[in-house]
């Protein structure tokens, strides 16, 4: 079936929306907890690094070298590493309904998301995101961070459709906002029910 409404395309953050956060606080101090690491020290590098991070400028090794191993620890990199991606978990429900929408409706489907390279390329491997998207505008590929209005234009560019065609889901306020100014309709994420709902109300039905 063919979407009759005026919206033909889905941006979608990942973190928050259709997975947990990747690594946002929560995860960091649980970590730093796990590892005995000083979680003030440990996350005033995190924030002199993470814009480089996600923008895909520096890597995931290079990230835990400044932030973490700067000093010789009692784990290692790899075991670091594994309790990170260990953090990410799906939303089912929420997966589901973007797929069946899609399905539905000839919906077309890309991510807008802000995740460094390598966490991003766990998470869309390992929650099977690449057979739900059409393409991936993530940060680490356009060297470009939300609130950046350019992330937006950049994702229109891609996906070769108007504002007006394109609505954002995002679980973020001032990312939904900046999409709003651009023309993009946008809908703030706060749980399964509400944002399904409105999809409705956009005539973006999973049934």
């Amino acid at each position: 079936m063919r979407n009759s409404t005026a919206i033909t395309c889905a941006f979608l953050d990942i973190g928050g929306v259709l997975l947990t956060d990747g690594w946002d606080h929560l995860a960091r101090k649980r970590a730093a907890r796990h590892f005995k690491l000083e979680w003030a020290e440990m996350e005033e590098r995190h924030h002199l690094t993470f814009e480089v991070f996600e923008e895909g400028k520096i890597t995931l090794d290079e990230y835990l070298r400044l932030v973490v191993f700067h000093q010789k620890r009692l784990f290692t990199r790899t075991q670091f590493q594994r309790y990170m991606f260990a953090q990410s978990k799906a939303f089912p429900a929420m997966i589901e309904l973007i797929a069946q929408i899609k399905l539905n409706m000839g919906l077309k489907v890309v991510i807008v998301s802000n995740e460094a390279r390598e966490l991003n390329a766990y998470r869309v491997g390992k929650f099977n995101l690449n057979q739900l998207a059409d393409c991936f505008i993530s940060s680490c590929f356009v060297h470009i961070r939300k609130p950046d209005p350019d992330m937006f234009r950049v994702a229109l560019d891609i996906a070769q459709v108007r504002p007006g065609q394109a609505v954002f889901i995002d679980n973020t306020p001032m990312f939904v906002q900046v999409a709003e100014r651009l023309g993009i309709q946008g809908i703030l994420h706060l749980d399964y029910k509400s944002t399904r709902s409105r999809l409705s109300n956009l005539g973006l039905n999973a049934e």
